[in-house]
């Protein structure tokens, strides 16, 4: 990848060239002045769009939620951990590099390298700039212990008591080729070009040890993890994570999102947390021919402002005991209803999803929804017992079909010198 501040910087030389529009004056032969290109190039200077790797926990969870997603799920190999580790150590290195800008590798793209041996980086992103590209790394049960129970890499008795394999709930339609998983990467960016090309150069750097399980694009966010950022819609068309919380409430962080005081052999886990992710697709057709009473009910939010049905503004919290002719304004098995921490002993989760499509089936019908992405301090507690509420009485879940499924300890942190996952591997 190139300097992160290339692609914002070119993409202003077009812009004051007037691509696409009237822009400076051409010689002859339409041919740009130097002197014109140079102006333009120092007209404003280019906006910094990188996130830092290195810290407390890892990027990607309290980010500010990029625009564009692409995460894929690993099973290792190798039976080798020497191997395993040494492939934690070249993505860490990898990561770096791309979260900064810059190419992987110490010849990159082969602009210096040797011609005859394959690039280091894949090169696509070399004119694009960073785009607040965080890649974040959780590994799944399977790592510790596989299908027998047996130890694979010397990891079992630092298997986490939280990490245990998701049940299924009511409803469930799950595909095991989009379920699970060893290692999982979140690579997210505001450039779809620039999240691709991390996870294709961790899939190369993999080849021989991991390989890919499933993958999965998204696009449009589909909640908020700061208070800078407006509420996005989902493919329904409604508001989404108008109650997620914010990073900046570090309280709430605390309790519902880091894990401490970890005992035992899960302490590695200390200042990381657990990633839950669920591919929902949504049955658009369906939705599309519902009322918009319907749909409102549904959801217990109108769809224009993202308001209670109980009244208010957006962020109005909703009052459930208010009732008009024909009952409760708000269904008591509404979406809102159901997810509200009142309903759920007072647990939060920070989701950080994503809309996807990927094209239409054999019926013609769009393979459209949510990939549902969660970061909670314990699904047991944050997770489970309210998608068990949601799956049996959630009145939309009509609309929704579960396919894919994973959980996944994410590890603290990494600081320079170190490797993610570090902690577990030196404790074991």
């Amino acid at each position: 990848m190139a300097e992160s501040t290339a692609g914002v910087g070119r993409r202003k030389i077009l812009s004051a060239l007037g691509v696409g529009g009237v822009g400076l004056a051409v010689g002859a032969g339409g041919v740009l002045s130097a002197q014109a290109v140079t102006a333009a190039s120092q007209e404003e200077p280019a906006v910094a769009d990188t996130v830092p790797f290195y810290g407390a926990h890892q990027a990607g969870i309290t980010t500010a939620v990029q625009d564009r997603l692409h995460i894929a799920a690993f099973d290792v190999t190798t039976d080798s951990r020497d191997e395993l580790i040494e492939l934690l150590k070249e993505w860490t290195a990898a990561i770096a590099s791309m979260t900064a800008g810059q190419e992987v590798g110490g010849d990159g793209a082969a602009t210096e390298g040797s011609y005859e041996a394959p690039p280091e980086d894949t090169g696509e992103a070399l004119d694009l700039s960073a785009s607040h590209l965080t890649v974040t790394v959780g590994f799944g049960r399977s790592l510790f212990v596989d299908a027998d129970g047996e130890d694979r890499f010397g990891l079992k008795d630092h298997l986490p008591e939280a990490l245990n394999e998701l049940p299924h709930f009511s409803g469930d339609q799950l595909e095991s080729s989009r379920s699970d998983g060893d290692i999982v990467v979140q690579a997210c960016a505001d450039d779809p070009q620039v999240a691709v090309h991390a996870v294709r150069n961790l899939v190369r750097l993999a080849f021989g040890t991991a390989r890919v399980r499933w993958s999965q694009l998204g696009f449009g966010r589909t909640s908020s993890t700061s208070t800078s950022q407006v509420t996005p819609r989902n493919l329904f068309g409604f508001k989404d994570g108008t109650a997620n919380p914010k990073s900046e409430d570090e309280a709430v962080m605390d309790e519902h999102v880091w894990v401490s005081g970890a005992a035992g052999g899960s302490a590695w886990t200390n200042e990381g947390t657990y990633m839950v992710t669920r591919r929902i697709r949504m049955t658009i057709e369906t939705w599309d021919r519902s009322s918009l009473a319907e749909q409102e009910t549904v959801i217990g939010r109108t769809k224009k402002t993202g308001a209670p049905l109980s009244g208010g503004e957006e962020f109005t919290e909703p009052n459930f005991e208010l009732a008009g002719r024909r009952g409760p304004l708000i269904d008591e098995n509404s979406h809102v209803a159901l997810a509200h921490p009142s309903r759920n002993n007072g647990v939060r989760m920070l989701r950080r999803g994503f809309n996807y499509t990927d094209g239409s089936d054999n019926l013609g019908r769009l393979d459209a929804g949510l990939f549902f992405i969660a970061f909670v301090v314990d699904p047991r507690t944050h997770y489970v017992p309210m998608q068990t509420a949601m799956a049996k009485n959630d009145l939309l879940s009509e609309y929704l079909r579960h396919t894919g499924s994973g959980l996944f300890a994410i590890p603290a942190g990494v600081s320079e010198g170190q490797y993610v996952g570090q902690g577990l591997f030196e404790a074991a």
